[in-house]
């Protein structure tokens, strides 16, 4: 791992127009399930309500069981407790460093703009972010959750309903053309804790990706790994500790 940690020092150090792409895994060291890992959410059967968790959190769901999918999303889909690691602050750094230039993040969890990134992408959307389905109002986080049943707007008495991509619903087109571009331009593409099987996120790199370095840090393979310039199967925290560990020691001899 120690070689692996070096060269990805020198991946960062060599590149001027980094992206970031992340998914579950990073923000499982803040305490937020990988919804798609063996005893994730995704593979524990049926829920309550008698529909697998995908079905749970899909458009029709929504519109035909509202208040059952309120609950689910509720109890299942926002960790409002959790806090950026390690690794969503590293990243911000090489923001603020104008090395890296954006964050495209299939998670909705918002822990990359709470560690500080400014340029981001999300493509499925934020829990922060909801609004009224009949006037379009826009209200935060803790309106919906205060709550016992279906969120309601204030102003008209329509549905507050989550800035997520649901299952069925198309990703934000304006979203999408920002993430592309972002990644198209970038000379190195830093993949982070995602298996890379969802789409269409994730056809955005090879559909997209032209520049000369591509970075997988996942613990497991990925169906990209024979793709990239450097694979590192550890755990993001410590992949980032390292490094940082790494770059500490380098400036204490370089003074």
């Amino acid at each position: 791992m120690e070689d692996k940690i070096k060269r990805l020092k020198e991946i960062i150090d060599g590149s001027d127009n980094i992206v970031l792409f992340t998914g579950a895994g990073i923000s499982v060291p803040s305490g937020i399930p990988d919804f798609r890992s063996a005893n994730g959410l995704y593979n524990s059967g049926l829920t309550k309500y008698g529909v697998s968790p995908e079905e749970a959190i899909s458009h029709h769901f929504y519109e035909l069981r509202t208040a059952d999918f309120f609950e689910f999303y509720k109890n299942n889909m926002v960790f409002k407790d959790a806090k950026p690691n390690v690794a969503h602050k590293f990243f911000a750094e090489l923001e603020k460093q104008g090395k890296l230039k954006a964050v495209v993040t299939q998670n909705i969890d918002g822990l990359h703009e709470q560690a500080g990134s400014k340029n981001v992408f999300n493509v499925h959307g934020n829990i922060y972010k909801n609004h009224c389905e009949d006037c379009y109002e826009f209200f935060d986080l803790d309106y919906v959750l205060g709550f016992e049943g279906i969120p309601l707007c204030d102003k008209c008495g329509g549905v507050v309903k989550p800035d997520v991509v649901l299952y069925e619903e198309a990703l934000d087109t304006k979203t999408v053309q920002g993430a592309v571009d972002a990644i198209a331009s970038a000379d190195t593409l830093i993949v982070v804790g995602t298996s890379l099987v969802v789409q269409p996120a994730s056809s955005f790199i090879t559909n997209y990706f032209a520049g000369k370095n591509l970075v997988l840090i996942n613990l497991q393979a990925t169906p990209f790994d024979k793709l990239a310039n450097l694979v590192i199967n550890e755990k993001v925290e410590e992949v980032i500790k390292k490094l940082k560990e790494l770059q500490n020691e380098n400036q204490k001899q370089n003074k």
